[in-house]
């Protein structure tokens, strides 16, 4: 029996050396896609309808500060309006008075008269066997003391409503205070200033109600000229 030979394609197989196992790898990071940054990613994202109330929102604080500071000015402004109109009321209560006050001034001017009318030497006079009637020198005692008192009740009236009588004798002559009636050099007597007054002034609170009637102190030359002042 012949044997056979065959021919066969058996190779042998080498041995595989178990591949040790590993939890890295040493192969080079692959590179990642650049993050873009969510906060700018959002802004860049807004909504425009966000943006517009955004808008509207800085724009409606800039109107309410703007209004606030008006308001703040229409204050200021009302308060100097109230006080403007408290002075005003004051100075209007004072001044409505005046046409009537100017009035009663000619009366003090009359019971001013009337009591210079008596001279002080018939009031000095004393009679110690005077008769029981009254003398007239009592007559003219009591006429006087009545127009005294008028007069001083008349002058509380007019010092109620803040009216007051100034007697600017001895005063440098104020033009917005005084009338001169007449000029006349007096010796002794500065130029200029107030020497007679035959009609007292009237103020109502820092108002000139009615200047004062006076005469004024001329500069004394060499030769004098004839006074000025009217003749008794």
């Amino acid at each position: 029996m012949q044997s056979v030979i065959r021919r066969t394609t058996w190779l042998p197989c080498p041995r595989r050396m178990p591949t040790p196992f590993r939890l890295y790898s040493d192969a080079a990071p692959a590179s990642e896609p650049p993050q873009d940054n969510p906060k700018s990613s959002d802004q860049s994202k807004e909504d425009p309808a966000l943006v517009k109330l955004q808008e509207e929102l800085a724009k409606s604080q800039k109107e309410a500060a703007d209004y606030l500071d008006r308001l703040r000015y229409l204050q200021a402004d009302f308060l100097n309006l109230q006080r403007n109109s408290a002075r005003e009321r004051e100075k209007t209560r004072d001044f409505a008075i005046s046409n009537f006050a100017a009035d009663l001034l000619e009366t003090t001017d009359v019971l001013s008269l009337a009591l210079k009318s008596v001279p002080e030497s018939a009031l000095a006079e004393t009679q110690s066997d005077a008769p029981p009637t009254k003398s007239p020198s009592d007559y003219l005692r009591e006429l006087h003391n009545g127009l005294d008192l008028t007069q001083r009740q008349l002058l509380q009236t007019l010092f109620k409503y803040h009216i007051k009588p100034f007697d600017p004798t001895g005063d440098v002559f104020d033009p917005n205070r005084h009338e001169a009636l007449y000029q006349a050099p007096i010796p002794g007597k500065t130029p200029g200033t107030v020497i007679d007054c035959q009609k007292t002034g009237f103020t109502i609170r820092d108002r000139v109600l009615r200047a004062a009637q006076v005469g004024v102190a001329q500069e004394v030359s060499g030769s004098a000229p004839e006074s000025d002042a009217p003749s008794s």
